[in-house]
């Protein structure tokens, strides 16, 4: 795996991303585009604006909607003044305007003397700060990537890891063409989006691509079709591919759940080892169904050994009874 890693961007690249889906227009500071946003928070500065300055979160990006404007333009000229030059003269990512409101021109000179980027957005105040934070979010989000194959079988995201050569991308191309969909070959770029949730996403380079050995490099979504191909998926289960080893201790009965950690979220592994005539594919899918059992709370390995020791119960019972039975 991969070094951890945090992206950054600046509150151009925002702008010029962003643009259209934040409805964005830049109003004053076109300086200030070139600062970097440091991370995915996002206040709503009333107390600031009202001359508390204490815990102002200076390093959030700010959003001013109606109320907080509101109080601005009741204020007097001077007043609005003086508490805008002393809002704007902290180091700002930038400033945003909602409801396609006009700020006062205090607010305007303040940003342009500061070169603090001061933008607007006709979308309501709740809305465009849910629709800024699914895009911050994704662009904070802790980031690795790892050598493996992910596919989506059954609607769970199977990430395959093991040595070069071992067989992933067969195992895969296979899945593939038998109904399931690829997600990433070769390289799996790997993001936290939530505490718990892992998403897998191919590079952009290789995106759909898979090298199969002795054929070459082949296009899984020109050659099986649109329904071949997933833009992401989450990370459910990894399957360890190894060679067998006649030695090796392998778990037969799956009582134990075992972990692997990802970005420090834990995940089920499970370990396969690869054979001469071993049937991957459909080991694959059974994973996959066993995994969506086990999430609606049904564990087939605990059922069985439940069973099993009532059956040994029952048996020693009637044993012991008709040992003592001598009529």
């Amino acid at each position: 795996m991969a070094g951890l890693q945090m992206e950054t961007t600046t509150v151009e690249k925002l702008y010029r991303e962003r643009k259209d889906r934040l409805e964005l227009s830049l109003l004053a500071g076109r300086e200030g585009l070139k600062r970097e946003l440091v991370n995915s928070e996002i206040a709503r500065p009333g107390l600031a604006l009202a001359g508390f300055f204490e815990r102002f979160a200076k390093s959030r990006t700010q959003v001013i909607g109606e109320t907080e404007l509101a109080f601005i333009t009741s204020q007097n000229s001077d007043e609005r003044e003086g508490r805008l030059n002393r809002f704007f003269s902290f180091d700002l990512p930038m400033v945003v305007v909602t409801k396609g409101l006009t700020p006062p021109v205090e607010m305007v000179h303040a940003a342009e003397q500061t070169q603090t980027a001061l933008l607007s957005t006709k979308l309501p105040t709740s809305e465009f700060i849910s629709r800024l934070s699914l895009y911050l979010d994704g662009v904070f989000a802790p980031t690795t990537t790892m050598h493996g194959t992910l596919v989506d079988v059954y609607g769970v995201g199977l990430l395959y890891t093991g040595p070069s050569g071992i067989g992933k991308s067969e195992c895969s191309l296979d899945l593939v063409e038998r109904g399931h969909r690829l997600v990433a070959d070769d390289i799996v770029r790997l993001t936290r989006k939530a505490p718990k949730v892992i998403m897998g996403t191919a590079s952009e380079i290789q995106g759909f691509h898979m090298e199969v050995r002795g054929i070459g490099i082949i296009d899984i979504e020109r050659l099986f079709g649109i329904q071949s191909v997933r833009m992401q998926k989450r990370v459910e289960v990894e399957v360890r591919l190894e060679l067998w080893d006649s030695g090796a201790e392998y778990d037969r009965l799956g009582l134990e759940t075992r972990y692997t950690t990802i970005l420090g979220v834990e995940i089920p592994a499970v370990t396969i080892p690869v054979s001469p005539g071993k049937n991957i594919t459909v080991i694959s899918e059974v994973i996959a169904m066993t995994h969506m059992l086990k999430t609606y709370g049904e564990n087939p390995a605990e059922l069985f050994s439940r069973r099993l020791n009532q059956e040994l119960r029952r048996r020693k019972t009637t044993d012991a009874y008709l040992e003592s039975d001598l009529e």
